[in-house]
């Protein structure tokens, strides 16, 4: 009885040792942050966040808060001069590890860094058209990367070049900052400007977007020094046009976000989005950070028809008020004075110094997002069928009709996969039931309803068999 107890103890000792310790405040595991220590209720805590919390408790006036004057004993820690060695050895190899690591990556090399058509020509091959949207990108970004690796070289300091991308819902302003940090191998931040508050308000501080590009970036400072943040929705922080309370998470998010833009020292929580004393802190400079804004900009239209219509008078040669009515791409012709009466204040706009608009998508480009980038919506369902040995085909009239049912919803590319989903659904649950089905074509009249598709079996040169029904 006592053998199979020993056992016992010692498997359990055993899987204990398989699996790393985590730090209970900031998350990191042992290897990262070094031997932890154990406090009662099987709760781990690294050396660094155990200090900060002492520092902390010293920070208050409050003499039995005194940090200085705790002795970690009373919680069952006893450090000895040889831990206290050991991990004062443990950090220095860390940092002369940390030290190689950087020498070995080195600051941001200029002639590997590639140029503005070589970045522009790897985003044709993922985004369909917005060919001046790209162009702008890239020539900002390369400008950028070479002011990160070419500062404190010269007397002359360039400024940051942040960016506000305006454009209809469903145009690719968040896949093409995806896109481009992939391209990059830089650290990317994607968050939503609607969760942003004042602080001392319910939500998220402007400091949780930097915290989020510290956790990509894998907790390296350095290395989330030189990333880009994108904040979408940035157009759900605009000024209330009248109101009698306090806009806690409009024009006061603006005005927090300027110390970020302009570049400065920031306090960031690491692990967490909000900063509390139990919350270990690290301090990032986002001088070298390029921050990207985007929006939909809904009504922003109806602003600029109302500046263009100004211009109209009356005459043959008059331009008529209904002339931008119909123009898809009436976002193009927008002006900071726009923005402004939009609800965006002017030291906002100061900081963010290249503007421009994405074209909203025709028919002719929704064709094309079908079936020419390399993630095309029809290749994945192309890929899922030739696991069943099956060919999927697709008619011209049938992309025809998948893009003219996306213009209708008015949600741009999104509007895509929800068409597809629908008319694959039967397709996809019925053909895995006959193996004897080699080829399988959609057609318009299958899309509309008015059809079935064309359905071929394997080694037949038959006429199709099209009053099959799936």
């Amino acid at each position: 009885m006592s053998d199979d107890i020993n056992k016992d103890n010692n498997n359990s000792k055993e899987d204990k040792n398989k699996f790393e310790e985590i730090c209970y405040l900031c998350r990191r595991p042992e290897s990262k942050a070094g031997k932890m220590m154990h406090v009662p209720g099987n709760i781990c805590i690294c050396s660094d966040c155990m200090q900060k919390t002492f520092d902390t408790m010293g920070h208050v006036n409050n003499p039995f808060m005194d940090g200085t004057s705790f002795n970690p004993s009373m919680m069952g820690f006893a450090f000895t001069p040889e831990t206290s060695n050991k991990t004062k050895l443990k950090k220095k190899e860390e940092k002369v590890a940390k030290k190689e690591k950087d020498s070995a990556q080195g600051t941001i090399d200029i002639k590997k860094l590639p140029a503005p058509h070589i970045i522009k020509a790897q985003l044709d091959e993922f985004v369909i058209g917005q060919a001046h949207a790209k162009k702008v990108i890239s020539v900002a970004v390369y400008n950028h990367y070479k002011r990160v690796a070419k500062q404190d070289q010269d007397d002359i300091e360039i400024e940051k070049s942040n960016m506000l991308m305006l454009g209809p819902t469903g145009s690719g302003k968040t896949y093409l900052v995806k896109t481009l940090a992939k391209l990059l191998n830089v650290p990317l931040a994607i968050t939503d400007a609607t969760s942003l508050t004042e602080a001392g308000y319910i939500g998220d501080d402007v400091e949780s977007v930097l915290s989020k590009l510290l956790a990509a970036a894998d907790n390296d400072v350095e290395r989330a020094e030189r990333g880009i943040v994108f904040i979408d929705e940035i157009d759900k922080i605009a000024k209330k046009k009248s109101t009698n309370n306090r806009d806690v998470s409009g024009e006061s998010v603006q005005q927090g976000l300027l110390k970020l833009l302009e570049g400065s020292e920031v306090e960031v929580p690491v692990g967490a989005t909000s900063k509390n004393a139990m919350v270990p802190l690290t301090t990032i400079n986002t001088k070298n950070i390029l921050f990207i804004c985007g929006g939909a900009f809904p009504d922003l239209d109806k602003i600029i028809k109302a500046r263009l219509n100004k211009k109209s008078s009356i005459g043959f040669s008059a331009d008529l008020k209904d002339k931008y009515d119909e123009d898809p791409n009436i976002l193009q012709k927008v002006t900071v004075e726009d923005l402004r009466e939009f609800g965006m204040i002017p030291e906002f706009l100061g900081r963010l110094p290249v503007v421009y608009a994405l074209e909203g998508l025709t028919k002719e480009m929704l064709m094309q997002i079908l079936i020419e980038p390399k993630n095309a919506i029809l290749k994945q369902y192309k890929k899922l069928l030739a696991l069943d040995e099956v060919d999927l085909q697709f008619d011209n009239s049938a992309l025809e009709a998948i893009a003219e049912k996306a213009l209708e919803k008015k949600t741009g590319a999104r509007a895509l996969r929800a068409i597809i989903e629908e008319f694959m659904l039967d397709i996809m649950y019925e053909i895995p039931k006959d193996e004897t089905i080699g080829r399988v074509t959609i057609t318009r009249d299958y899309i509309e309803n008015k059809g079935a598709p064309i359905i071929e079996m394997r080694g037949s040169q038959s006429t199709p068999l099209l009053e099959q029904n799936i």
